[in-house]
């Protein structure tokens, strides 16, 4: 039983899946560390402005992906392996075409945002916050591209490195600011969406110069982007993309500067926090299910899947079972009225931690993604008309 423990630890999936896990919980916790400096300086109602900010961020950052993650998961990681003359081909072509549609949403994004937010989001953003949320998108789209590639030729280490000293050099900065109480919204966005992954770009790029020169110097071509599949993906994963953002945006409609939205985007942020171990452990499994070819196969990555999901389940059970005195010590009283929030969100979604699994192996082993376009669907119409 022992040696079987060992062999299971010394896998080489395992190892990947504790290396991404514990990098990502790295991430966790500096994201937890700002949210605990943020929620002494900002009042509830300036936090639910800034998170309704964020989230247009990361919304408008998932939409730009395209559908690109899934064609890289599926189809870089044999590249890789043959040492395929099409690894730079494929990578530039990607690039260029998520490149090119983030500057053009980002244009159309500038002209249309005042209208969309004093019509719908209410956040009353100054052109600096907006500005500043924009060109966020632009560099968020760029290390979502770089992280995706080299954890789909198994990078995982290097990774989590430049990632976790890209958050060490945004603490350098943030924390002088947030002490002398100098900080506004426009600042933390520019940390977290700007000069955080600004720094991430640079210390890829430093180490991976010869790929990148021989990527800069292939040719693209449409075929690389496999686009039926692509785009199919690309629906269904902004169906599922607005379920995990939709509950604060009606938030911000019907109640627009309210302190709830504050004490709702805390709570989300501490479940999403968790989502984080979902995402670590199916950026190493994905290229293994992209990788078989037989049923024994399929067992074996299903039974690692269940294993390795049971971990982020695990987590939601405790977050609903924290007592309260932990939350106030945490983000202080001014902040309570999150606690019952986070409770109500953390059971939900362990569906969420379960739905991943049949996901990995209808995107990558099987390649339907038709399927997940109308799973995702389903639950987008549940979550938004329960929240309506």
């Amino acid at each position: 039983m022992l040696k079987r423990l060992l062999d299971f630890i010394k896998h080489p999936t395992s190892l990947n899946i504790f290396i991404n896990t514990f990098g990502n919980y790295l991430n966790v916790f500096f994201t937890a560390f700002y949210a605990v400096l943020i929620t002494r300086v900002l009042n509830a109602v300036d936090y639910g402005s800034l998170s309704v900010l964020l989230s247009v961020v990361y919304v408008f950052t998932n939409i730009l992906d395209l559908g690109t993650t899934a064609s890289i998961y599926s189809y870089l990681p044999a590249l890789v392996e043959k040492k395929h003359k099409d690894v730079g081909s494929f990578l530039k072509t990607v690039f260029t075409f998520q490149s090119s549609a983030t500057f053009i949403v980002i244009i159309l994004l500038g002209l249309t945002f005042p209208f969309f937010d004093k019509m719908f989001l209410k956040t009353h953003a100054s052109p600096v916050q907006f500005s500043v949320t924009a060109l966020s998108i632009i560099f968020l789209v760029w290390q979502n591209f770089l992280t995706n590639a080299m954890n789909a030729a198994k990078e995982f280490l290097k990774v989590n490195v430049w990632s976790n000293v890209s958050n060490v050099a945004k603490a350098v900065i943030f924390v002088p600011i947030i002490f002398f109480h100098l900080t506004n919204i426009a600042f933390i966005i520019f940390t977290f969406g700007i000069f955080g992954p600004l720094v991430f770009i640079i210390l890829v790029l430093v180490d991976q110069k010869k790929y990148f020169v021989d990527t800069f110097r292939a040719v693209t071509s449409i075929r690389q982007l496999r686009i039926r599949y692509t785009l199919t993906f690309f629906g269904a994963s902004q169906f599922l993309n607005m379920s995990q953002r939709v509950d604060i945006f009606l938030l911000s409609f019907f109640m627009p500067r309210s302190p709830d939205i504050g004490y709702y985007g805390l709570a989300q942020k501490i479940i999403l926090n968790i989502i984080t171990a979902i995402v670590s452990i199916t950026q190493v499994l994905s290229p293994n299910f992209s990788k078989i070819k037989d049923r024994l196969q399929l067992i074996k990555e299903l039974k690692h899947a269940v294993f390795y999901m049971s971990i982020p389940a695990a987590l939601f059970v405790v977050l609903y079972l924290t007592p309260s005195w932990i939350f106030s010590l945490v983000f202080t009283h001014r902040y309570d009225s999150a606690i019952s929030i986070t409770r109500s969100l953390s059971l939900p979604f362990l569906m969420f931690v379960l739905v991943n699994i049949p996901i990995l192996f209808l995107l990558y082993s099987v390649k339907k993604p038709f399927h997940i376009l109308i799973a995702y669907f389903l639950i987008f119409v549940v979550i938004a008309v329960g929240c309506y």
